[in-house]
């Protein structure tokens, strides 16, 4: 056995819920299936399901229910057993036969009692695991006879692991940091009660109940890991929320008793999203998975993975008719060690390298089975890749032996050939220009040269930006700059790309789903110039807060290297700054990466630090370290950083987890159509 890192937590969960599963119908939703498909994939929950039948079901409110033979079901949540989730449960269990249930949560019961206002000193005193235990009675109920078989247990089903350096919280996709504008909001809660400044004030007590339980049930995952890993952890802070879930993870209850016995170390430094979006938003990332992820669909229900259009391996045309007719294929291959390895290399190297590793994985592998492979050498085309990957078509026995690698192939060809993925390297050269310009212009200039590219519906070609993709650039552009001085000329130069914006937005001729959340307009018909221009200005605050994002910041107060005469300018990530200075050889006590002490041992080492000399935690200090960052993680990022630790400090460890697996288009919907303050828990 390998040591425990973020797979084995997720297989060691899921084992737990596969010995459930015999002869049952199972429920899942939507981020326990994520975790499930990253984890040990749909076949594995198949098998230990058993029989002919399919047994799988989406736990929605329209969920089929079970029929008179079938009398157990087991439902795996990643959600508070608690408001919508309840009815949902009893809705599908009263339509049902069932004579045995389970019910999984991936909260534990402590975070049920913090839901139920039970207080924390009352909660300690309890025996046994009363909100679980008064479900049960609930579901025999439902099921209509208290003598039937009820259960529901907790497990950690937290995290889906895509790759051993990197796993993801499909349950908190949507948690991001906050901005300066939602300190307005959050004041205007609380009138009663002082006003904060900024978000440097921001603590647990000022935040909404419904984003402090998200929290505390996030907290709640990252305990039974650090449990999981056997590490007693210290906990870190960049930003803002950050600082929040640091301090909820160092203070929570449950885990007291566990750091006394772990026998490892780590520490777990959070970081906001939020100060620094240009590596988000940017194309300078070199990397194939990158552009998978970027222009091909969506896998429905999924944040992470994509769809792969499997036709050209079946007899079909390749239609758009037919390619509904074939399941899917997609980039998580958790039970084909071979694409494993392949989708672990594309992880790692860049985009021409990947490429190539897609062709030798697809010779070596035409040639195991004896297909009729012609060699050529030179750089790796998508019809090259295509023709090898068609060699397979007609042996059903190649087919099911590689299948995972001819998925993993055929999304490679098809973003080659994508016309997003042309785009791409436009998308590059702006970026170039813009950090040229940055330095040796004023934001007003800057715009300027972005006005003559904001172009409505009847004057657009394929090459120009669309209204989603001109936010992107807007957003790159506020986020490298930082703060600026607003004059008069700035604020005319925002003002005619404002307008310019609106006129986009009202000529479309029907709306993306990410314009109609923004606007607030369901069709393009009701949306007016009036109605436009109060988005756009909406728009630009937001903007404005994210060029000031950095400004509570000493020490990572810029992402942006200006050039010299040797140098051209560049973008240095956040994310390096932070690791840099963690592994920082002279060690100085970090200015911006806080320390969250847990509980009075912690405050006396630090009261006592000033007059004697008590070394304070140092992230470097622990052979293990767990960078989290809050609102969303790039492929490329992920790399930099498993690349940068072991160079900067030999033989320390360095897992990456984040909310989600980012690309450009994510950022707009996260920062302009999503309510940070109050996520949508069901009750």
């Amino acid at each position: 056995m390998s040591a425990p890192g973020v797979l084995s937590f997720t297989q060691q969960g899921w084992e737990q819920v596969l010995a459930k599963v015999k002869w049952a119908l199972v429920y899942l939703d939507a981020a326990c299936a994520e975790s499930l498909h990253w984890g040990c994939g749909s076949t594995r929950l198949l098998e230990a399901v058993g029989g002919p039948a399919c047994h799988l079901r989406e736990f929605e409110p329209a969920a089929v229910g079970g029929g008179a033979e079938q009398p157990k079901a087991v439902f795996v949540l990643s959600c508070l057993l608690k408001g919508r989730t309840v009815e949902t449960l009893r809705d599908i269990i009263c339509r049902s036969h069932f004579q045995y249930c389970v019910v999984v949560t991936a909260v534990n019961h402590a975070v049920h009692l913090t839901a139920n206002h039970v207080p924390a000193a009352a909660a300690a005193e309890l025996e046994g695991q009363p909100v679980f235990e008064q479900l049960e009675e609930k579901l025999c109920e439902w099921m209509g006879n208290m003598n039937y078989t009820a259960e529901v247990l907790h497990v950690p089903l937290l995290l889906a692991p895509v790759a051993p350096h990197l796993a993801l919280t499909p349950a908190f996709a949507s948690l991001f940091p906050l901005l300066p504008q939602d300190v307005h909001l959050l004041n205007s809660a609380r009138p009663d009660k002082r006003r904060l400044g900024s978000l440097s004030e921001v603590d647990a007590t000022a935040l909404p109940p419904e984003l402090l339980l998200q929290i505390r049930c996030l907290v709640s995952g990252l305990s039974s890991l650090c449990e999981h890993l056997g590490v007693r952890e210290e906990c870190f802070a960049v930003g803002s929320l950050s600082r929040i879930i640091a301090a909820d993870l160092a203070n929570y209850g449950p885990a007291k008793n566990r750091r006394k016995t772990a026998t490892g170390r780590a520490s777990v430094v959070f970081v906001d999203r939020t100060l620094d979006l240009t590596g988000a938003v940017g194309h300078h990332g070199d990397n194939l998975v990158e552009k998978i992820i970027s222009v091909l669909p969506q896998l429905p229900g999924h944040t992470n993975d994509v769809m792969v259009n499997m036709v050209e391996l079946t007899a079909l045309q390749n239609e758009e008719k037919n390619q509904s007719m074939v399941a899917p294929g997609c980039l998580a291959q958790s039970n084909d060690p071979a694409a494993r390895a392949l989708w672990e290399a594309l992880l790692s190297t860049k985009h021409k390298e990947a490429v190539m590793e897609v062709r030798r994985h697809l010779v070596e592998a035409a040639s195991r089975e004896n297909l009729p492979i012609k060699m050529s050498m030179g750089r790796a085309t998508p019809g090259q890749l295509m023709s090898y990957i068609q060699l397979f078509k007609n042996n059903v026995k190649a087919l099911v032996n590689h299948c995972g690698l001819l998925q993993l192939g055929l999304a490679t060809v098809q973003t080659l050939k994508h016309l997003q993925t042309a785009k791409w390297d436009n998308f590059l050269a702006f970026e170039r220009l813009l950090l040229q310009s940055i330095g040796e212009s004023t934001m007003s200039v800057v715009l300027n040269q972005l006005l003559p590219m904001i172009k409505p519906l009847d004057e657009r070609t394929n090459d120009d930006y669309s209204p989603e993709e001109l936010l992107i650039l807007l957003i790159y552009i506020y986020s490298i700059s930082g703060e600026f001085t607003v004059d008069k000329n700035l604020g005319e130069a925002e003002e005619k790309v404002k307008k310019a914006l609106a006129q986009v937005f009202c000529k479309e001729s029907e709306l993306s789903p990410l314009l109609q959340k923004i606007t607030g307009c369901d069709s393009s018909i009701k949306l007016t110039f009036h109605k436009c221009k109060i988005t756009t200005d909406e728009l630009f605050a937001s903007l404005r807060d994210i060029a000031g994002a950095r400004n509570l910041m000493k020490q990572f107060k810029s992402v942006y290297v200006p050039g010299n005469h040797t140098h051209q300018a560049s973008y240095k990530p956040l994310l390096k700054q932070v690791v840099e200075e963690i592994f920082n050889p002279e060690r100085p006590d970090p200015v911006d990466i806080e320390h969250m002490s847990s509980g009075l041992t912690d405050l006396l080492k630090t009261g006592f630090s000033m007059f004697m000399k008590v070394s304070r935690p140092h992230p470097s200090d622990h052979p293990l370290l767990i960078l989290f960052v809050v609102g969303g993680v790039t492929v490329s990022e992920a790399k930099m950083i498993k690349d940068l630790v072991p160079s900067l400090q030999p033989g320390t460890q360095v897992i990456v987890l984040s909310t989600r697996l980012l690309k450009p288009l994510n950022i707009p919907e996260l920062l302009f159509a999503t309510d940070r303050l109050h996520p949508d828990l069901g009750f």
